[in-house]
């Protein structure tokens, strides 16, 4: 099974392109925010603990992380290939996910970096709230919080992937369409 990651920030069009992408390469997406609301819908034990950090827009601890990630591996190992949407977003998590890979004899393939201004980011959150019933995306100030989240843990945590695994990066500005030409260009 290959691993592929989608990172970036908040907003960037990370779910919308690997819904694109998992089409394409017939690989399994993985979104860690569906997975972790299923987690708290179903009231795990993992999803009451997630519910505490995520509703106030924190990030789950990487202890939590790692071991809901070990589940989803062996959940999806006969799969052609996972996408990875929104995992992982710290250094330790960095070295968590590589640590569970190399443990379960898997690689990673690439890692695509989706790059997009700010303020682009806080108009797409609003679109976004315009046309969700999810509690956390009607709240300004939780767009805020999360952008300054991916600022301060996860963008560092993607320049220290560079070390370790390939990393692209790709402009997210521009069409649905003209976003996934460029990504799909260089895979």
């Amino acid at each position: 099974m290959e691993i592929l990651i989608i990172t970036g920030p908040p907003y960037s069009g990370k779910g919308t392109q690997c819904e694109i992408l998992k089409d394409e390469l017939h690989f399994e997406h993985i979104s860690t925010g569906d997975r972790c609301r299923l987690e708290k819908q179903n009231e795990t034990e993992i999803g009451k603990i997630m519910s505490q950090y995520e509703e106030k827009g924190d990030l789950v601890p990487d202890s939590i992380m790692k071991d809901l990630f070990s589940k989803i591996l062996d959940e999806n190992i006969a799969a052609k290939g996972i996408i990875l949407d929104g995992y992982p977003r710290t250094e330790p998590q960095v070295n968590d996910l590589l640590e569970l890979v190399k443990s379960k004899n898997l690689e990673i393939g690439k890692v695509i970096n989706i790059d997009v201004p700010k303020e682009e980011l806080l108009k797409r959150a609003q679109k976004r709230a315009e046309t969700s019933n999810r509690k956390d995306d009607k709240d300004v100030n939780i767009h805020l919080k999360r952008i300054a989240v991916f600022e301060s843990s996860t963008r560092p945590a993607i320049e220290y992937m560079k070390s370790k695994i390939k990393v692209l990066t790709f402009d997210g500005m521009g069409t649905i369409e003209e976003i996934t030409k460029r990504i799909k260009d260089n895979l």
